[in-house]
């Protein structure tokens, strides 16, 4: 935790380390939910994303190759704590101050386990910071591009509200030539959802390899990959 923050420069790294710690520390791994993450949140807010918020399900590798190499669009591994906390697994222990990184509740065995926790809570603050138009990478070669379980369909369209946010492009990104993936069956509860907030919804199938090629190109406009 401490290595990985120590590289954004001026930040208080031992004071979001206690702030981290306390939000999981002596509890049962599987009784830590959102809320608790509240106070580091506060400690290291996500400021305002004006047209570039950068969403993603299912995407992960496909999305940060592309937003490392571009500075268009900012997912929520960019802010500070989505940072050092990607990739890493944390519990602690009923009765002791530990941080155990072996043998931690799995995603899916208790909704209020510390990591899933902790995920939720900042993709509440990193929606809650999109503003105008804002995008998403979900993957077309799947069959439900849009899955109600995920963190995306779950929490983050969720907290989407208009008029803070006008606009939501789906990139649909699928690992051969791009078909009629926009017309699949799960994205129409996306597109409702939308429509009762007011929100202007459109979608784009775009191969793999566009996205890639675009990323060779640095002289591409983020828009123009799609």
């Amino acid at each position: 935790f401490l290595e990985k923050c120590q590289k954004f420069k001026k930040t208080k790294c031992e004071q979001l380390w206690d702030a981290f710690q306390k939000a999981y520390v002596k509890k049962d791994p599987c009784k830590v939910p959102m809320e608790d993450y509240d106070p580091l949140m506060t400690l290291a807010p996500i400021e305002p994303l004006q047209d570039k918020a950068m969403f993603w399900s299912k995407t992960k590798d496909v999305v940060h190759d592309f937003t490392g190499k571009t500075d268009c669009f900012v997912t929520v591994e960019d802010s500070l704590l989505g940072s050092v906390l990607d990739g890493l697994t944390w519990c602690g222990n009923k009765g002791n101050e530990k941080t155990r990184t072996t043998r931690c509740p799995k995603w899916e065995e208790c909704p209020d386990n510390p990591v899933s926790s902790f995920w939720k809570r900042i993709s509440t603050a990193f929606a809650d910071a999109a503003k105008g138009d804002v995008t998403v990478m979900l993957n077309g070669s799947i069959t439900k591009p849009f899955d109600d379980k995920s963190i995306f369909a779950s929490v983050e369209v969720e907290r989407l509200k208009s008029p803070r946010i006008k606009n939501l492009k789906v990139v649909l990104v699928a690992d051969k030539k791009a078909g009629n993936n926009c017309k699949n069956g799960s994205l129409k509860a996306l597109l409702e959802q939308l429509k009762k907030k007011k929100i202007k919804y459109d979608c784009k199938d775009v191969p793999q390899s566009q996205i890639k090629k675009c990323n060779s190109n640095g002289k591409k406009t983020c828009g123009s990959c799609w």
